[in-house]
């Protein structure tokens, strides 16, 4: 009997498993780097150029080519496997923040040189999430653990987006931010460079045949990934409009705007606490219907987070929202993975990578259009009522089974209640 097979199932187990240290320590590295680039850039261009309106093209266009490119570059990691494709992926982006740094460490940078670094290094981001999600699956054998490893990965992952800013804010009190860009560019390299000298790397499978997969087999995983890709999208169309609607929530009760950080930390420390939790039970009802009610109630709790009246019950009410944001996006990640099955996970997680950020893009644009035109409570409850439709456009869908690992959670749990 294996490891993973005799453990008992706990995220303790998970980190048992041979190999699972390594290889997820290795993948965190190099995901930290991600948690620091977007304010390491924003800071290094807004100095260098002195324009604030140049910083945001530039990490919009920075963005925008990390996000759509995304699937793209996941779907080479299916084709050609993890070790031909993620090394030369990350030194082509170290390599390129690595001039950023050199261009923008003095004031007084060209702005179009700049600007054509950076939109050029969106191009490149190895996709060390999706990459590691399906690593996950081909690791964790016992399928009582695969949730667990998934809700690990989901809130490893938060913790990282909370950390990388305040790594930037510490380097930025020493070095200009343009430290903070060359320390991405190594986290990113030594982080990849660790990961696929792993051996856990080495067991993801690949298509090394260039045949593409049959007809019926796209449809089917198609059908399969547009729940949690509706999903996912959604859960970052109403997160990202938050984020917009709680600066406006604290301004108008004439609070600091500092404030607005607490707002952050609760709904971070929400997110990462539901994740653990969710993680950590075993439920009765599959993957697909839980997704589609995670989604419904953090559209829910984000709507009536607009309702509360004082700041501190704001807090609060985005902490009750946080709880149901980790949950949702591992839900959506372990159905994607189910759905597209060996040699397709990569690019299926990429998916829903890339729809949680474009999402989130739409929602601050939205919130942006909203805030000042309409009260704020309807502006809350227009964000949480996207995230609410998606919640019931999903559960209104057939459950597509092809892909679904015999003995999953999401199947095998309907046999057990919630422990």
């Amino acid at each position: 009997m294996s490891a993973s097979t005799s453990a008992r199932p706990s995220y303790a187990a998970v980190l048992r498993i041979p190999h699972v240290r390594r290889t997820f320590a290795a993948a965190l590295v190099g995901r930290l780097s991600y948690g620091m680039v977007s304010l390491a850039v924003l800071l290094s261009v807004s100095q260098a150029t002195g324009s604030y309106a140049v910083a945001g093209t530039v990490m919009a266009l920075f963005g925008a080519l990390s996000v759509l490119l995304s699937p793209l570059r996941a779907s080479l990691i299916d084709r050609y496997g993890p070790r031909r494709v993620l090394p030369p992926l990350a030194f082509g982006y170290a390599g390129l923040l690595t001039a950023l740094a050199v261009a923008t460490w003095r004031p007084g940078a060209d702005a179009l040189l700049v600007g054509a670094v950076a939109v050029a290094a969106g191009a490149f981001p190895p996709p060390l999430g999706p990459t590691m999600r399906a690593v996950w699956s081909e690791l964790v054998e016992d399928p009582r653990l695969i949730q667990r490893a998934f809700g690990l990965d989901g809130v490893a992952e938060e913790l990282l987006f909370v950390s990388g800013p305040l790594l930037v804010g510490a380097v930025v009190r020493w070095a200009p931010p343009s430290a903070a860009v060359a320390l991405s560019a190594l986290l990113v390299a030594a982080g990849t460079l660790l990961f696929v000298s792993s051996p856990g790397t080495a067991r993801l499978p690949y298509r090394r045949d260039p045949q593409p997969r049959k007809a019926g087999g796209r449809r089917r995983a198609s059908r399969g990934l547009a729940q949690p890709v509706l999903v996912a999208a959604a859960t970052g169309l109403a997160t990202g409009a938050f984020d917009l609607m709680a600066v406006a929530f604290v301004e108008q009760r004439h609070s600091s705007t500092s404030v607005v950080t607490w707002v952050f930390a609760a709904l971070s420390g929400g997110s990462a606490v539901g994740g653990l939790v969710y993680g950590a039970v075993r439920w009765r009802s599959t993957a697909r219907l839980r997704l589609a009610l995670l989604a419904v109630g953090l559209g829910l709790t984000l709507a009536a987070a607009g309702l509360v009246p004082g700041i501190a019950s704001f807090a609060v009410a985005a902490a009750c929202a946080g709880l149901f944001i980790a949950p949702s996006l591992t839900t959506a990640y372990l159905v994607a993975d189910e759905a597209a099955g060996p040699g397709f996970r990569t690019r299926a997680g990429a998916w829903v990578n890339t729809a949680v950020n474009a999402g989130g893009s739409a929602g601050s644009a939205v919130a942006g259009a909203l805030v000042g035109r309409l009260p704020l409570t309807v502006c809350f409850m227009v964000s949480g009522a996207a995230a609410v439709v998606a919640g019931m456009m999903a559960m209104a869908r057939p459950r597509d089974t092809q892909g679904v690992r015999a003995g999953s959670d999401s199947d095998a749990a309907a046999t057990h209640g919630a422990s």
